[in-house]
């Protein structure tokens, strides 16, 4: 029961709190970082729960490409500079209660279910499953791969704010773009 507590406060010191901040933070760029230091959180617990696959996968989806691409388009559409976001304190109760409320009924359906009934299952290796995975499925994965990759060259290039020059001295109209972009 101890090591069960243990890993509970565990958790919740490396996902919960870091969690918190993601929603209660102002700034756009620090609450992206703190999601990653909750995914990071996340990796953690799984390799404590001797699933090493799934931290390695954790870490290189999540981490490594999913934060990575909130930071890259967080800066390229400029929407965190000078920007933050107030929070008043109705909003915060009601999230509170909303967040409470979900936490009760995940927990009681938890407390409620006989894991004793529950086989163990014969774990396979990660060769077999990528075999699994890849030899039938690998022309599925790359179109993914290619339409995702146009997904975001896409969303860059529709996101992109378009900046005006400076205004200089008599030769320069005020109103005129950067060459490249449009009005």
């Amino acid at each position: 029961m101890s090591s069960e507590l243990g890993f509970g406060l565990l958790a919740f010191v490396l996902v919960g709190l870091p969690a918190i901040r993601v929603v209660t933070c102002r700034d756009l760029v620090r609450a992206v970082l703190w999601l990653a230091v909750t995914l990071l959180g996340t990796a953690v617990l799984y390799a404590l729960l001797h699933a090493p696959f799934l931290a390695g996968v954790q870490v290189l989806t999540y981490v490594g490409g999913v934060v990575t691409l909130m930071v890259f388009g967080v800066m390229v559409t400029r929407k965190h500079e000078a920007s933050t976001v107030p929070v008043d304190g109705t909003n915060k109760v009601r999230g509170a209660l909303a967040a409470l409320g979900f936490f009760g009924v995940v927990a009681a359906a938890i407390f409620r279910t006989d894991l004793t009934s529950f086989l163990p299952v014969e774990t396979q290796s990660t060769q077999d499953l990528a075999l699994s995975l890849l030899d039938p499925y690998l022309l599925a994965f790359e179109v993914a791969s290619v339409l995702l990759l146009a997904a975001i060259v896409s969303a860059v290039v529709l996101a992109r704010r378009r900046d005006p020059l400076p205004a200089t001295s008599g030769s320069v109209e005020q109103g005129r773009v950067q060459e490249g972009s449009a009005p």
